[in-house]
């Protein structure tokens, strides 16, 4: 038996199984009974086949979620429990974050002092990628704010989860005060990303300015090893995902029956809409303003594009965006300089996720944020979502720690996980194609002609 075969009989079994059960469900037949009961069986052991022939991560974790959705509305009692398995895997995400972003922003500050010698591209792209990425947060503040997507859902959330505190909101001064550390080891210990951010900052800048070379030295090479590490520590974590994303699925399901589909559907319209609504509203106006022609630059981009989308791995699609670009006329230079570093400071599609998600969160459990309270939030999503591009699910390591910082509960995250594979399809064929463009746009500053 071929894949041929394997895909052909897997599309004619989960069509066949979701015609029958929206038929039971319109006739309001049970759908506990036997022939129900069969017909998700069967399906269960073709799309394991499929997914033992495809052998690939992105495979398991859609296959985990349709097999998440089944367990927890055929055997609730022992999904119920399967919030532990996606508990551990978020507790394993968190201690991610902040050796990650010290690693990777001490390198990214203190080891790239060839910033000054490109001088002009340098200023340029990071002054475009600061815009448009400030641009994607408020897009996807601003559609969450819309849907209300999660609003209505009311996530019981435990007792180590605290609200956000409303009562007595924090003057402008304290907010201010708030983002600077007075001691690394207890940010950390606090989980406040942002203050380990600056840490990290002011230590790149420091150690960038020391004379000594061979102390300089040791500290990048540490940092770079740390990076290194925190990467293989993240690979291995993200083999738990389908794992932790099927026992997400089976508790939410079981938790609150099939009705969590419905918030879950309107989350991931709202992103996709989103991604739309930022497409037209500023990467078309960007294209315009620039004399590209969008259209014709996104058929010369459709084979990495495709990949992204069908991998969720930017990188994977990196090699075939530059030989793309450079079919397009730009210049090696600029796309040696422009792509790699936007890829750590321009994830359009990411950036407008997380400040989605971060406001779902909140409507999830039932908490009210006031505007100040989430362009505070924006306002951290603009430093904490960069420099970790390279790291797999690279959105949920920064998401964790946002809601770590600003007390809000996870327990939603567990129904984001039952669909984020899905989102971040979206997410990072947009991070792909806002980088592409940022290369033309930034070849077109530079008089850089484009064939197209």
């Amino acid at each position: 038996m071929n894949k041929q075969h394997i895909s052909f009989a897997l599309i004619i079994i989960l069509t066949l199984s979701v015609l029958l059960h929206l038929v039971g469900w319109q006739f309001a037949f049970d759908l506990h009974s036997l022939p129900f009961i069969i017909s998700r069986v069967i399906t269960v052991v073709i799309i394991c086949i499929w997914a033992y022939y495809k052998n690939s991560l992105t495979t398991w974790i859609l296959v985990s979620m349709l097999l998440g959705l089944i367990i927890g509305y055929d055997l609730p009692m022992i999904a119920i429990h399967g919030k532990v398995i996606s508990k551990i895997f978020l507790r394993l995400v968190k201690t991610i974050v902040a050796p990650l972003l010290f690693g990777t922003l001490v390198v990214a500050i203190a080891g790239q002092s060839n910033m000054k010698q490109v001088g002009r591209l340098g200023w340029k792209s990071m002054l475009y990628f600061e815009i448009v990425t400030t641009l994607a947060l408020f897009v996807g503040l601003v559609a969450i704010n819309i849907s209300q997507a999660g609003v209505g859902l009311n996530v019981p959330f435990t007792k180590d989860a605290h609200e956000l505190p409303t009562a007595e909101p924090k003057t402008w001064e304290q907010i201010i005060l708030h983002i600077f550390p007075e001691n690394i080891a207890k940010s950390v210990a606090e989980g406040e990303i942002l203050q380990v951010v600056i840490f990290s900052i002011l230590f790149g800048m420091a150690l960038n300015q020391i004379n000594n070379q061979a102390h300089k030295t040791f500290f990048i090479n540490f940092a770079e090893s740390l990076s290194e590490i925190m990467f293989k520590f993240t690979n291995n974590v993200m083999k738990l995902a389908p794992l932790a994303v099927g026992a997400a699925m089976a508790y939410s399901v079981s938790h609150m029956g099939l009705q969590v589909l419905i918030p879950l559907s309107k989350l991931l319209l709202t992103l996709y809409a989103a991604l739309l609504g930022f497409i037209l509203l500023v990467l078309m106006p960007i294209a315009l303003y620039f004399r590209i022609n969008i259209i014709e630059f996104a058929k010369k981009l459709a084979d990495p594009l495709s990949i992204a989308f069908a991998t969720t791995s930017s990188e994977a699609a990196l090699p075939k965006a530059m030989k793309c670009l450079e079919e397009m006329g730009i210049s090696k230079k600029i796309i040696a300089f422009v792509m790699p570093m936007g890829y750590s400071f321009n994830l359009d599609g990411t950036t407008l996720y997380l400040s989605l998600a971060s406001i779902f969160v909140a409507q999830a459990s039932g908490i009210q944020l006031t505007w100040e309270q989430q362009l505070l939030m924006v306002f951290t999503l603009m430093i904490t979502s960069k420099g970790v591009a390279g790291v797999p699910r690279a959105s949920l390591v920064i998401l964790m720690g946002t809601l770590h910082s600003f007390n809000l509960p996870v327990e939603p995250v567990f129904i984001i996980l039952g669909i984020d594979e899905l989102m971040d399809m979206g997410r990072t064929t947009i991070n792909v194609f806002g980088n592409c463009l940022a290369t033309a746009v930034i070849a077109k500053t530079e008089e850089n002609k484009l064939l197209i």
